[in-house]
């Protein structure tokens, strides 16, 4: 028992110690916020591009028009959105609309996209064809100062009475404004054919500016009727901790593969050896690892339960009630337990008979592949976590600690739960028995790796 605490301390230290373990734990967290900042800042800091609409003839009269109604519009109902996620908020918060972080955030995202500008006077007098081609180049190219360069033109027509356009871009990649002309003029088309049919304008125009106001309610809500964010919250944290489940224990797994591998390739591992068991030695590193990715963890969490404390105290005291409530941090733990130790002896029992990371490939590559698998079903169990696909792959044990946690949130039968983590736990033990087998084989011998080498190590036990 000495001896293997032994190991299992200097496994910890191996990694604790280094700056680079430190500078990773902290890559996770900072990489998530920028993940969700950074979609924001790109939005916030689009630039509004300036369009110049022209009607090409007699028969485009009025579509400049209905794509400045179309603008209109769109401003009209991007404010609204604005002024209802600033009321949600304060609603959950507590504080006005106006002083919240969603109002703000709202209002950068919902600024408009484009804006119409007066069509140079050079491109009006260009006779149509290669001319005004050639005047059009001229206002979206570096033959321009920027500060009065154009970022689209569009040119508005009617064939066979319905409405068209051409759309000159300063890039090519760029299609917001081929969209929103788009919208605009199958927008001004049905006015039209609604016009045609004797039906009065304003009430066409009154039912484009309808936006119907939905409330939810569910007999499963807090309240027993309205369904707020705080229903639907249960079922983001489910989701997002069957992924950080996933991370921890692949991300203990794969340190302890390679710290296996390393000592295998560097002759550690005999030295190691011939003072403790094959089986002292792989308990002592599953255990080092194991308190590594609780370090890992404990910083994690610190790290998300300062950050909500700090930018939004309320909705951290619904994230705690729902932490706390029918045993959901035991359940996090029953899984991350049986989930750390089926992989985690798996990776050590692969790395036995690795030397460099290229040997590792044979096995390792399926093994990604079924990994692969929760993380695409988990984001289903958030919409519906009792589907059929959803139920069965929880009872297959290496994906019952990423989907049966996602799934904890809605209730599931505890027949259910009990009978995954049963199997779980149960597999686990087979596996610990088959991969000690495989670490004592590949520790002692100079083998390559490979499925018949795995199988006949694992078959013959020494």
């Amino acid at each position: 028992m000495n001896r293997t605490l032994l190991i299992a301390r200097r496994e910890y230290a191996a990694y604790a110690r280094t700056v680079g373990f430190w500078l990773s734990l902290l890559a996770f967290p900072l990489f998530a916020v920028l993940g969700g900042a950074v979609p924001v800042l790109i939005r916030s800091s689009e630039p509004v591009r300036a369009v110049a609409v022209v009607e090409e003839g007699p028969a485009a009269t009025g579509l400049a028009a209905a794509v400045q109604d179309a603008l209109k519009r769109d401003a009209d109902r991007r404010a609204e959105r604005t002024r209802a996620a600033a009321e949600a908020a304060a609603r959950t918060t507590g504080t006005p609309p106006e002083t919240t972080a969603a109002s703000g955030a709202m209002a950068s995202l919902s600024r408009q996209r484009l804006k119409l500008v007066e069509t140079p006077a050079d491109i009006l007098a260009a006779a149509p064809g290669e001319a005004r081609d050639a005047a059009v180049r001229r206002w979206l190219t570096d033959e321009t100062p920027k500060d009065r360069r154009l970022d689209a033109v569009v040119f508005l027509n009617r064939v066979e009475n319905q409405p068209t356009a051409r759309v000159w871009t300063a890039r090519a990649t760029d299609d917001t404004v081929e969209d929103f002309v788009r919208d605009a003029l199958r927008s001004a088309n049905r006015m039209a054919v609604f016009e045609g049919a004797g039906i009065d304008p304003s009430v066409v125009e009154a039912a484009e500016r309808f936006r119907p106001e939905v409330t939810v309610f569910s007999p499963k809500s807090a309240s027993g009727g309205e369904v707020s964010f705080r229903d639907k919250l249960p079922a983001i944290i489910g989701l997002a901790s069957g992924f950080l489940l996933w991370s921890l224990i692949i991300t203990g797994a794969s340190i302890l593969l390679n710290s296996v591998m390393e000592e295998k390739s560097n002759k550690i591992l005999e030295v190691l050896l011939s003072s403790a068991s094959a089986s002292e030695i792989l308990t002592g590193k599953v255990l080092g690892v194991a308190l590594l990715t609780l370090t890992v963890l404990a910083a994690w969490g610190g790290i998300g339960a300062a950050g909500l404390l700090n930018f939004a105290p309320s909705q951290a005291a619904d994230v705690g009630q729902v932490l706390l409530h029918g045993g959901m941090l035991g359940y996090f733990a029953a899984f991350m337990v049986g989930g750390y130790l089926m992989y985690a002896v798996l990776f050590a029992a692969i790395g036995a008979f690795c030397e460099t990371p290229r040997d590792a490939q044979t096995l390792m590559g399926p093994i990604m592949m079924v990994l692969i698998v929760p993380m695409l079903t988990m984001q289903m169990a958030l919409m519906s976590p009792d589907a059929p696909v959803v139920r069965i792959l929880s009872w297959i044990p290496f994906f019952t600690p990423f989907l049966m946690i996602a799934r904890m949130p809605s209730d599931p039968p505890m027949i259910e739960v009990i009978g995954a983590m049963a199997g779980m736990f149960a597999f686990a033990v087979l596996m610990v028995l088959i991969a000690g087998r495989a670490f004592r084989a590949g520790a002692l011998s100079d083998a390559k790796l490979s499925w018949k080498t795995f199988a006949g190590a694992v078959k013959r036990g020494e």
